[in-house]
């Protein structure tokens, strides 16, 4: 996957939350005040000033370009993204606001896309990675789920000696199976025998559509019937707390409670942190005494839908946990050799497939207004 994008430098966290409504209070907080008020609110960065310009984001057509202390505009419709490890948050898409927006991933987002994202273990999402995660992977280097980012050629030459059509989706489930990380960074060897291919494409499968968590038209994944987790007594107004109790697998928030809640889901971590531990510390940030500024602006009252938010985290969580062993004690087997890959054509792949593809398919609007050119 030749073509690799850094992650999203956001500059100041206040961009983001996990309730969009929190968004549009801190918009309307920031664009009611003045002047060194504004400016203190605001977080300037040596990037990005209330006085400075930027360009629409691609795909976001109502979003203001004129300079944010003379325009600032209607507060944008917040959109979904990957904040940390499988914690879907929502993020004001005004470039104006951030230090590094990555305008090239977000000409490829829509509803074909899927993003690979090279944290410890790959990371699938089809909402665009907005985090500390690490370097980005778009599936597609076009939208509408047109040319693969796969090194040209490798897909039809798999094809041939797998006997059968390989998708570039098909290349992302064996990454997902037999990628691991090694000293060049994710090192992912490609099967010599095809029932080897055959058995990680199936494992891949698997994980990818627990990874997607329903995205894309896909149904949601499901723990089989005496696992799902339900809510045994409701969230009250504001948790204080998130404990476990693995004796009778009760997730505790305050005084709601979940269960059945597997150790595995519980004990889940991405780099180096537990999942569920980080996903709680999220949104009760802005009640802690650090928050400061807009990001002290949040609910008031736990939101049922970051309830329901939770019950399919913990879903997630579980599957993937019982995947991890399959997925450990999976061998590629021997492997495609780089000479043979070379003496095919593929390697390397040439330096346009390192690089975003032109897309001219719309119109973009540049700072104050001026249309850019592609």
């Amino acid at each position: 996957m030749p073509w690799a994008v850094g992650g999203l430098r956001l500059g100041r966290d206040w961009v983001a939350a996990p309730d969009p409504a929190a968004l549009r209070a801190r918009w309307a907080t920031l664009t009611g005040s003045e002047g060194a008020e504004r400016e203190r609110l605001f977080r300037p960065s040596r990037v990005r000033t209330p006085a400075a310009g930027a360009a629409a984001l691609p795909g976001q057509r109502s979003a203001a370009t004129a300079r944010f202390a003379d325009a600032p505009g209607p507060c944008p419709d917040p959109v979904r993204v990957l904040r940390e490890p499988f914690d879907e948050q929502w993020l004001l898409p005004d470039q104006r606001l951030i230090d590094t927006a990555r305008p090239e991933l977000w000409r490829v987002r829509d509803e074909h896309q899927v993003f690979l994202v090279e944290a410890p273990g790959p990371l699938v999402t089809a909402h665009l990675p907005a985090g500390r995660l690490g370097r980005i992977r778009p599936l597609h280097r076009r939208p509408g789920g047109a040319e693969p980012n796969i090194a040209p050629g490798l897909l039809p030459l798999l094809g041939e000696r797998y006997g059968g059509w390989i998708t570039a989706e098909d290349f992302l489930c064996w990454v997902l199976a037999a990628g691991r990380p090694g000293p060049r960074g994710h090192e992912v060897p490609l099967a010599a025998n095809p029932a080897h291919w055959r058995s990680g494409l199936e494992l891949g499968h698997r994980l990818l559509t627990v990874q997607l968590r329903g995205a894309r038209g896909g149904e949601p994944p499901r723990l089989p019937g005496g696992r799902r987790p339900y809510v045994r007594s409701a969230v009250g107004a504001w948790p204080h707390g998130l404990a476990y109790d693995a004796g009778s697998q009760t997730l505790s928030l305050g005084s709601g409670t979940v269960s059945p809640v597997p150790a595995g889901a519980w004990e889940y971590e991405a780099q180096g942190v537990r999942v569920l531990e980080a996903w709680f510390a999220a949104r009760t940030a802005h009640r802690g005494p650090d928050a400061d500024g807009l990001e002290a602006l949040g609910p008031a009252e736990w939101p049922q839908s970051w309830t329901s938010e939770l019950l399919a985290l913990v879903t997630t969580l579980a599957l993937l946990a019982d995947l991890a062993p399959e997925r450990a004690a999976f061998e590629p087997g021997p492997g495609l050799s780089a000479e043979g890959l070379r003496a095919a054509g593929v390697l390397p792949p040439p330096g346009w497939a390192r690089r975003p593809a032109s897309v001219l398919d719309h119109h973009e609007e540049g700072p104050g207004g001026q249309f850019a050119l592609l």
